[in-house]
């Protein structure tokens, strides 16, 4: 963590949108280039959109798997977004399963 600058409201803030209208709050930030430049916002921007992507194709999959059924799973995953947002608004660094470990290897956070 000391690696990061000084994590302040605004960057909690924007990290926490991010999950909770993401992807569209995610693109936004990659576009403002004042916003952009900030790591703790970068991070969670980047990993809200890569997470929606991932739980649309889940939600797709599931809805096919289970004739219809698999789109009852999206308000338990919109729960883990708002809980990946209220993490966020904390000052810390959410960890997902696998799609961290991806956007930090692939350089996008």
């Amino acid at each position: 963590m000391s690696e990061y600058p000084s994590i302040t409201s605004d960057d909690k803030l924007w990290s926490a949108l991010s999950y909770v209208f993401a992807p569209i709050v995610g693109v936004i930030v990659l576009l403002i280039e004042e916003k952009k430049a900030r790591p703790f916002i970068k991070y969670h921007a980047v990993q809200s959109i890569a997470a929606s992507i991932a739980f649309f194709i889940v939600s797709v999959v599931l809805s096919i798997v289970t004739l219809g059924f698999g789109g009852l799973c999206i308000p338990l995953l919109w729960l883990v977004f708002l809980y990946w947002a209220y993490k966020a608004y904390q000052g810390e660094f959410v960890e997902i399963p696998w799609l961290s470990n991806f956007i930090k290897g692939q350089g996008w956070a």
